[in-house]
């Protein structure tokens, strides 16, 4: 089935009141709303996220109205001039009225629907530049002409019903899979530098490149740098992986198990944060503590950028890391790879989890392309930090920790 591509069908960023989206306040009869017609911003159909920089939109027309339908005025807004610093601009206030304006806020992305009625995206974030919107209805809603408002109630009634979800800080609804991580990963060989290539394949994220996809929405980019203590967990049987000891910026330790025989895609994965214990306390815990049989493996640096995907088609985050590890006692034994990783979802409309499965296979499709095309790897493999320090040791018997 083909994505639905977006057509000259009408498109809305709605104005309104802050208060309609965090119910600080009560609506009231005579409160303006604000219908700004835009280019369609989808960019794909159906979509479940949906982003609109200010400046892209040129002239709109905006029409203000009261909840009842009573027109109260129109204009032909700038994009830009919409919202500078986040605030209503003076065209703006000029429809509304200096009383209301100052909690003017976009309340949803409205597109209509070609059998009738109109999918609304609830706005979840909101800067000078953009705003982000994720889509709230299943199924169209309000038919009919679109300043008749019909569809403004049942718009609010879905936000309500999910203002937890689209009203918190980190605006991230869910993580399927959870415990178990989802994991395919790339030998680069011969490895590049990895900050140049990441910068690359970001831009053609941003691009477009990848059909339904973007850099997640102003979260595209994190750098982690850091030293790492590995354990082979090599007893007893069902706890067989390793256990990874990882310095927080702020003070302790994050423990990271992972439970394998194999190196494969989905592993179970858990994360003890906050730990005070220092390295040399590290193998009692693991032996003493949770009775584990373990080997310790050569400490190594890792340098690590992680670009952020989102499918605005279905709300689904995956991370691309360009990795680079390196041995502390001889820097020259590296390992460098590319990893896809599925990280979270941005939907508050259920999916099917297998979906997830089907759309990395589609990004492993599209990204083994490229990684090639680049001359950095040929295909996929399952080839872990654990396997690279017991090669390592296997080449370099000096190498291995007493």
């Amino acid at each position: 089935m083909h994505d639905e591509q977006p057509s000259d069908r009408g498109s809305w960023v709605v104005l309104g009141g802050v208060h309609l989206l965090n119910r600080t306040a009560p609506r009231r009869p005579d409160e303006p709303i604000v219908l700004v017609r835009v280019p369609p911003q989808e960019i794909c159909r159906p979509a479940t996220t949906v982003i609109v920089r200010w400046n892209a939109l040129g002239p709109c027309p905006a029409e203000a109205l009261h909840p009842g339908g009573t027109r109260l005025g129109a204009a032909r807004i700038d994009g830009g001039e919409l919202f500078p610093d986040a605030i209503a601009g003076p065209a703006l206030r000029g429809l509304v009225g200096t009383e209301d304006a100052p909690g003017l806020v976009p309340l949803c992305y409205l597109a209509e629907h070609p059998g009738g009625g109109y999918h609304a995206y609830a706005q979840i974030r909101f800067h000078p530049e953009d705003a982000c919107f994720v889509r709230t209805t299943r199924e169209p809603v309000g038919h009919g002409p679109v300043e008749e408002l019909r569809w403004f109630d049942p718009v609010l009634t879905a936000h309500a019903e999910s203002s937890t979800a689209l009203n918190n800080h980190l605006r991230y609804f869910r993580k399927h899979f959870s415990g178990t991580e989802l994991e395919i990963k790339y030998t680069l060989d011969p490895a590049p530098d990895i900050w140049s290539a990441s910068m690359e394949l970001l831009k053609a994220l941003r691009d477009g490149k990848l059909e339904g996809c973007r850099p997640e929405y102003r979260e595209e980019f994190q750098i982690h740098h850091t030293e790492n203590h590995l354990f082979d967990v090599t007893g007893p049987e069902p706890e067989i992986g390793y256990a990874s000891f990882i310095p927080t910026v702020t003070a302790g330790h994050v423990l990271k198990r992972k439970w394998y025989t194999e190196d494969a895609f989905a592993r179970r994965e858990e994360l003890t944060p906050g730990l005070d214990i220092t390295p040399d306390r590290f193998e009692t815990l693991l032996r003493e503590d949770l009775n584990l049989q373990v080997r310790a493996m050569p400490p190594f640096q890792r340098v690590r950028y992680d670009i952020q995907c989102e499918s605005l088609r279905t709300g689904h985050v995956y991370g691309i890391f360009l990795d680079r590890c390196a041995l502390l006692a001889a820097p020259d034994v590296v390992l460098s790879q590319c990893e896809l990783e599925y990280l979270r979802s941005r939907s508050i409309l259920d999916h099917d989890q297998d979906e997830i499965l089907i759309e990395m296979n589609r990004i492993d499709s599209w990204l083994c392309e490229y990684l090639a095309s680049h001359g950095w790897a040929a295909e996929h493999t399952f080839y872990s930090k654990r396997s690279f320090l017991r090669d390592a040791i296997a080449l370099r018997p000096d190498l291995a920790t007493p």
